[in-house]
C-alpha cells in the first residue's frame, strides 16, 4: 500500500506501508515455507554457513526440535496467508552448564526484508521463552551485515566479539560477529 503526504513547503513524498503479519507458533503445515526461506539464504547469501540447501524431510528434526512451549522455539510470521519469516531459539552449546543460553536467530522472506518482521518476530519469540529458564540469549551474524547488526542492536544486544574468517562460502572467507543480552532486560 502506498500512503501519500505533504511536507510544510507542499512537496509530496510518499512511503510503502505494509500491514504487520500475524505471528504464532509454527505448525507442520509450515515446514515447506520455512524450508524455502532458508533455502534461498543458502542458495544466494553468506548469511548461513548451510552450503547444500535442504529438503523438506531434512529440515523435519530441526523443526521438530522446537516445540510450542519450552525454551525451545519456533515462531513464524504470515502474512496474507503465506509464511514470511521465523525466528527460534535453539541451544547454544550441548554441555550442561549451557541450559540457561539460547541461540536465537531470524529469517525472513527475501521480499519481506526490511519492514520490521525480524523485529516483530524477536520481540513476541522474546516474550514466549520470559517465564522458561533461561538467562542469556546469543546470536552470531556473518559479516559485514549492517541491517542485521541493526536489529540485534535495537532488541538489546551488544556485540561481544568476532571470529576473523571462520567460513568458507563463495570462494571466500567470512567473519561472525556474536551478540549477546539477558533474556531480561
Amino acid at each position: 500500500m502506498v500512503r501519500w503526504s505533504a511536507n510544510r513547503d507542499g512537496t509530496l513524498h510518499y512511503a510503502l506501508s505494509f500491514p504487520m503479519p500475524t505471528i504464532r507458533d509454527a505448525s507442520p503445515a509450515d515446514l515447506p515455507a520455512l524450508t524455502e526461506i532458508y533455502n534461498h539464504y543458502i542458495v544466494h547469501t553468506p548469511i548461513t554457513f548451510d552450503i547444500v540447501p535442504y529438503t523438506v524431510e531434512q529440515r523435519r528434526e530441526w523443526f521438530d526440535d522446537h516445540g510450542p512451549q519450552g525454551k525451545y522455539r519456533l515462531l513464524v510470521a504470515e502474512g496474507a496467508g503465506q509464511v514470511v519469516g521465523y525466528a527460534t531459539t535453539s541451544p547454544w552449546r550441548p554441555k550442561a552448564a549451557y541450559g540457561t543460553t539460547v541461540e536465537s536467530t531470524v529469517y525472513c522472506r527475501n521480499d519481506a526484508c526490511g519492514r520490521g518482521i525480524g523485529s516483530a518476530l524477536y520481540t513476541a519469540l522474546f516474550e514466549a521463552i520470559r517465564n522458561e529458564d533461561v538467562h542469556m540469549i546469543v546470536a552470531g551474524a556473518t559479516m559485514p551485515n549492517a541491517a542485521t547488526v541493526a536489529l540485534h542492536e535495537r532488541l538489546g544486544f551488544r556485540q561481544v566479539g568476532v571470529f576473523s574468517a571462520v567460513g568458507r562460502k563463495f570462494d571466500a572467507f567470512w567473519d561472525v560477529a556474536w551478540f549477546q543480552r539477558p533474556l531480561r532486560i
